[in-house]
């Protein structure tokens, strides 16, 4: 996977003089941010204008990928990093002659053997056997082309020394991060916001619209919570040049009609799948599976492990399958079908379980805050995530994970409910704010926050401009009736609005220890497929994902193809939020806590003073979301020192 950082400034040249040793300390320390993503190995390089950084995680061609990565001006003699020069130095490649590009690359692109042939037959020469040097020749081969010809997941920076231009560029579906801020004289960028915050020229302010986008229940695409720093939207380009800065979007959900009917459609679906996770499963280091019992990362386990040995992880809580009470989202307990799972399969299986007390441990928080680069309502989710990848990291460094198909295939509880399919809002939104609903959803973060903040903020007015742009960029599709219009919407709400949300949750969790997840859902061929079929066909069983069961039934047990959906679970012990309740007192008894400013004191002491409720045993109490943010909140605006500025 790794992480990647730099930047370029116009202004002035960063190898002269006193800069050099300036530029020298601002590359190592926003290199150093991004350790964990990067545990195997570092690098920088560095030229008058331009200053771009690597951490790696070797995962394929150990010894040959090392970044970043130069190529001579003659393409067919490939730049590569010299191991005499030692860490953390890459070398113009070829005496006497500079690079002609430089490439800072994160992620997989699983489609390079094939662009490696077909470059080879346009005269270009490999020197190693990494992904990497395969899309350094295709920026050489295509510019920034190269983007639509790319299969995989990936974030990455090209300077390219013959025009002095940076091009940014991010996969399709956004599941590898890239953020950027504007700088004068140039523009700085990271996998994560901390590592442009470590440029002396960026700080750490969290604005109105900043706020907006942490209590919004959906992905504000485009934004970071800190002011200034933009995240680059999934599908698109950046460029920077010394005229001026360009973004242009090279992938958006398709917009032609589907002509397959449904055995050919099913057929297809099959097809893709066994493609895609056999494509994924090329990798030179321990690679397993996370493992939840319900359709999705099933299909993948099985798929995987059809094709050789396969290591499976679960999450659990202590007692929780024995003490399992339904609610609103889940009507089973993972456990029991992950177990079966596995012996049909034959993995080598683990649970990961933990207990309350460790869950709402404050220094457990704190590092997931500072993993996420921001906090999180129902922040167990993002914690039990971090242990679970933790523990996986101690055998593996790769896993493929189920997440995306309900996104892509129409799981989610909400697809089928008329009323939120009908709302002018987002649908999840719709559902978690229906009156009856919303306590038990965790959906509404208002209650702690002071009341003149929020008008301020004014969230209904924000949400509605929100969706409506997101609705204008849904296109049309030739043929399509009303209801499919309306499903359709839905759909291409989820790839752009909802699934970024869980994707970043898995990239900063699984980046954070180190850990690589692949997410075969998440191929884009796959995607526009299923994007394509008509919502009949998406559920021509009436049930959710019936593309998807009748793809996949063949590979699982009847109870597992049969299983509703039930997403990530969420620890029930009564305890969990005990804890949190104990944390907020004492947090509300400490004048110097940061997050002091944004809350009604008076409203959060009645929080943690109510007795416990029914709904707490759920996983989906609204004052426990509440706790969980006020706490994450406060621990964020500690770990970053950021500033308010509302």
């Amino acid at each position: 996977m790794c992480g990647i950082t730099g930047w370029v400034d116009f202004g002035r040249d960063l190898t002269a003089g006193a800069a050099t040793a300036d530029t020298a300390r601002t590359a190592a320390e926003m290199v150093a941010t991004m350790a964990c993503r990067g545990p195997d190995d570092q690098g920088v390089w560095t030229s008058p204008h331009a200053v771009l950084g690597h951490r790696r995680l070797a995962v394929i061609d150990i010894e040959g990928g090392r970044q970043p990565m130069a190529a001579p001006a003659d393409p067919a003699t490939p730049g590569r990093p010299d191991p005499a020069a030692g860490p953390g130095t890459t070398p113009a490649a070829g005496p006497g002659a500079g690079p002609a590009a430089v490439l800072t690359y994160s992620g997989e692109v699983y489609n390079f053997t094939e662009l490696r042939a077909e470059l080879t037959a346009l005269g270009h020469r490999f020197r190693t056997r990494s992904d990497t040097e395969v899309v350094l020749h295709a920026y050489l081969q295509w510019g920034e082309h190269l983007a639509e010809r790319l299969n995989g997941m990936y974030a990455f920076a090209v300077w390219d020394a013959r025009t002095e231009e940076l091009l940014l560029v991010r996969d399709r579906l956004g599941v590898k991060p890239l953020y950027w801020r504007r700088l004068p004289g140039g523009l700085a960028f990271g996998s994560e916001p901390k590592a442009i915050l470590a440029h002396p020229g960026a700080d750490a302010v969290l604005d109105a619209d900043g706020l907006r986008g942490i209590l919004g229940f959906f992905k504000d695409v485009g934004r970071s919570p800190y002011r200034d720093i933009q995240e680059l939207r999934p599908g698109h380009v950046l460029r920077i040049r010394r005229s001026g800065l360009t973004v242009r979007r090279y992938w958006r959900p398709p917009s032609d009609p589907h002509t397959d009917d449904l055995p050919t459609s099913v057929a297809r679906v099959r097809e893709l799948l066994e493609d895609i996770v056999t494509r994924q499963l090329v990798s030179d280091v321990p690679l397993c599976t996370l493992l939840s019992g319900g359709l999705d990362s099933s299909i993948v386990t099985a798929l995987a492990a059809a094709r050789g040995p396969v290591r499976s992880f679960a999450v659990d809580f202590t007692g929780q399958a024995e003490k399992f009470v339904p609610d609103l989202m889940r009507d089973t307990p993972d456990t029991p079908f992950v177990h079966e799972l596995a012996e049909h399969a034959g993995t080598e299986h683990a649970d990961i379980v933990v207990d309350a007390a460790r869950l709402a441990d404050p220094e457990l928080r704190a590092t997931v805050v500072r993993a996420f680069d921001a906090p999180a309502v129902n922040g167990d989710m993002n914690s039990s995530l971090y242990l679970l990848f933790r523990a996986i990291r101690e055998k593996s460094t790769v896993a493929l994970s189920g997440e995306s198909a309900d996104e892509v295939f129409g799981g989610y509880l909400w697809f089928h409910d008329a009323g939120a399919v009908r709302a002018d809002t987002f649908p999840w939104v719709a559902m978690a704010l229906r009156p009856g609903v919303s306590a038990r959803f965790g959906a509404d973060q208002s209650g702690p926050f002071d009341r003149g903040l929020l008008q301020t903020l004014d969230m209904p007015a924000y949400l509605a401009d929100e969706y409506a742009k997101a609705v204008a960029d849904v296109p049309d599709v030739p043929g399509d009736d009303e209801h499919e219009r309306r499903m359709r919407r839905v759909c291409h709400l989820h790839l752009t609005h909802f699934l970024p949300m869980l994707l970043d949750r898995k990239d900063r969790a699984s980046m954070a220890v180190g850990l690589e997840v692949r997410v075969p859902f998440c191929d884009h061929r796959l995607v526009e497929y299923v994007y394509r079929t008509p919502w009949a066909m998406k559920t021509h069983d009436g049930r959710e994902k019936s593309l998807l069961r009748s793809a996949g039934r063949h590979l699982l047990p009847e109870s597992i193809a049969q299983r509703r959906k039930s997403p990530y679970p969420a620890i029930q012990d009564p305890a969990y939020e005990l804890a949190l309740r104990d944390q907020v007192r004492d947090l509300l008894a400490d004048s110097t806590a940061p997050v002091t400013p944004l809350l009604d004191r008076g409203a959060v002491k009645r929080m943690a003073d109510r007795p416990m409720d029914e709904a707490v045993t759920t996983g989906f109490g609204g004052r426990r979301s509440a706790f969980e943010l006020v706490l994450s909140l406060d621990a964020w605006l500690r770990e970053q020192n950021v500033r308010l500025d509302l």
